[in-house]
């Protein structure tokens, strides 16, 4: 099997999921402008490099973006070559699941046969080469093997952020290494982790995927069924307009569900390729050292910042100085209306603090 299949055999689309709130970057993500949106790797925002990513393997004509209403300009006006008609705006936020079973349907209402690969709005890779061959080979495993396909992050610790993938029998050994899932974990403990890394059969789950329409149509149809006749309803539908309204009605009242529960860790047949391209999901600020680089004390910043004696501190200034001194550990965010200090080590606990402003005078920063 080659790296891309040969001729294509089938038309591919790229799908890029946008609609994330990204609490653990409050206080520079807000309701109305979440992470993806963020410029936090150089000047462009995440949405843009995603973008930028995939439209090195697919056309901006099969480049659908799906996201919330109030997400839409954002997206057109970020994206100004993506065609305005690949936004796809979700009725509800409901999941994974859901979105992606919405996205599916469109792009069969223009090529039934159809291969998709998936891509959260939100990660960073690094190793741009790389990364293409994997998602090719992700590509061509989905329309050989007629089969589910997931991309797994070899792991570089035992980190409890991430859900993990066990692999079993190989299906392709030439780099980028292609095997069976044996089965999917959820995110574990930290003894169970370091288990697992030390195991050397298990990788990250990255939330990147890739199959036919039809098979994810018989995927649903196997584990999900509310969501497949919802697929079919979107399929069939006439129109996105006013003449939709039924199966709009019908996807609101879909259960909130991910890919991953939804089919993934119910299905027979998933092959997982290695993804060994720098790869983040940028889940809080303590892996901004990740994307930034550190200096020798271990310091990522970024904006107007003063570091004496410092050690292992995340800061990002705005337009004010931020001077800290013999400090380590710490996170530092400063932003328009509100600052943010905590531990590093407590980084993804962040979206307790939005929580708690939905029940005070503050909730405006959201």
């Amino acid at each position: 099997m080659s790296a891309d299949g040969g001729r294509e055999k089938q038309i591919r689309y790229a799908v890029i999921m946008a609609g994330g709130v990204g609490t653990r970057f409050w206080p520079r993500s807000r309701r109305r402008r979440p992470k993806q949106f963020l410029a936090i790797q150089g000047r462009q925002s995440l949405l843009q490099w995603t973008f930028r990513r995939v439209r090195g393997i697919v056309p901006p004509a099969r480049v659908l973006v799906v996201a919330s209403r109030e997400f839409a300009g954002q997206i057109r006006r970020q994206l100004p070559s993506l065609p305005p008609a690949n936004v796809i705006v979700e009725p509800d936020a409901r999941g994974t699941g859901p979105c992606l079973a919405l996205a599916a349907a469109r792009i069969a209402r223009r090529h039934s046969g159809a291969i998709m690969a998936v891509f959260p709005a939100d990660h960073v890779v690094t190793d741009l080469p790389r990364f293409r061959r994997a998602i090719l080979t992700g590509f061509s495993v989905a329309e050989k093997a007629g089969c589910l396909v997931t991309f797994g992050i070899p792991p570089t610790g035992p980190e409890v952020g991430y859900g993990y993938v066990e692999v079993g029998d190989v299906v392709r050994r030439v780099p980028p290494r292609v095997r069976w899932v044996k089965r999917f974990h959820e995110k574990p403990e930290l003894s169970t982790a370091k288990k697992y890394v030390k195991a050397g059969r298990y990788l990250w789950n990255s939330g990147m995927f890739a199959w036919s329409v039809d098979t994810l149509r018989r995927a649903f149809d196997a584990h999900a069924p509310r969501i497949a006749s919802v697929m079919r309803a979107l399929e069939d539908a006439p129109d996105d307009g006013p003449g939709s309204r039924t199966w709009r009605t019908a996807y609101r009242r879909l259960p909130v569900v991910s890919i991953d529960v939804a089919v993934m860790e119910r299905a027979q047949r998933v092959a997982v390729v290695d993804g060994d391209f720098g790869w983040s999901d940028v889940g809080s600020w303590a892996a901004a050292g990740e994307i930034w680089g550190t200096d020798e004390a271990g310091n990522a910043r970024r904006g107007s910042t003063l570091l004496l004696d410092c050690r292992d501190t995340v800061v990002f200034g705005d337009d004010r100085l931020i001077a800290m001194l013999g400090v380590d550990d710490l996170v530092v965010v400063d932003s328009p209306g509100a600052v943010l200090v905590c531990r590093k080590s407590r980084a993804q606990e962040v979206r307790r603090i939005v929580s708690a402003l939905t029940h005070t005078r503050h909730r405006r920063l959201l």
